[in-house]
């Protein structure tokens, strides 16, 4: 989005780790999930059950797990204090299947908690949702106005958004963690399991990490703008 406005400033190369880290991501992610759900489970259970089992378990048979459309749409809505799965993972009896099904019920177990930096997350998704529209609009005016005078509103926004995507981070690698303590003390997976689970949630973990270096550097991006100009 961003490339298309300012490809042409001497900053332009600070778009490149972040895009970079972003496709390797995608990649990593897709080439380990893609092997591991056609993987069977020992124990034989869905990623649904799996969920179900690690909610009950935790006193949470309140939460409801629920199937959504999509690949890899899986998610915990805290609003609805209800789990969604994508069609594969509710019903595939996979590694993979049940590995991602077991996070997003690590999830709800950090809503139980009270999990602070899960609680800080929520508190700033509207704010970052406004973020994310502002910094379209400011591309957009961009296109038509002299920047400057808008680089000020970019940095504010992408400040925002980096801010969420740093405290993403131990948010999901802690539901990562969660995920696997019981899905092993529940006997969900077997010992030897344990391994080709964490490479598929260390996978998908890798997506938010490139997401944090792609938004700093956005962010890093308009602060030489914006110091380069008032040099001027």
């Amino acid at each position: 989005m961003m490339l298309g406005v300012l490809i042409f400033d001497q900053y332009w190369w600070f778009f490149i780790p972040g895009m970079l880290l972003g496709l390797y991501a995608q990649f990593k992610l897709t080439g380990t999930y893609n092997r591991y759900i056609t993987v069977p489970i020992q124990s034989g259970i869905s990623g649904a059950e799996a969920a179900r089992e690690i909610l009950d378990k935790n006193g949470l048979a309140n939460v409801a797990v629920a199937e959504v459309a999509g690949r890899l749409t899986d998610h915990y809505d805290p609003t609805k204090r209800a789990l969604f799965l994508s069609s594969d993972n509710y019903h595939g009896r996979s590694i993979a299947a049940v590995g991602v099904a077991a996070h997003e019920a690590g999830h709800a177990l950090q809503h139980k908690a009270a999990y602070a930096p899960l609680h800080l997350r929520m508190a700033l998704v509207p704010i970052t949702n406004f973020a994310s529209q502002a910094v379209f609009w400011i591309l957009m005016l961009g296109m038509f106005l002299h920047f400057a005078k808008l680089i000020w509103p970019a940095i504010i926004a992408f400040s925002i958004i980096t801010a969420f995507q740093l405290i993403t981070l131990p948010v999901e690698f802690d539901a990562s963690r969660r995920a696997k303590e019981q899905l092993l003390h529940l006997g969900l997976v077997a010992r030897e399991e344990g391994r080709a689970v964490s490479k598929v949630l260390s996978a998908a973990a890798l997506t938010y990490v490139a997401a944090l270096v792609a938004a700093l550097f956005d962010l890093l991006h308009f602060v030489m703008i914006a110091r380069n100009s008032e040099r001027d």
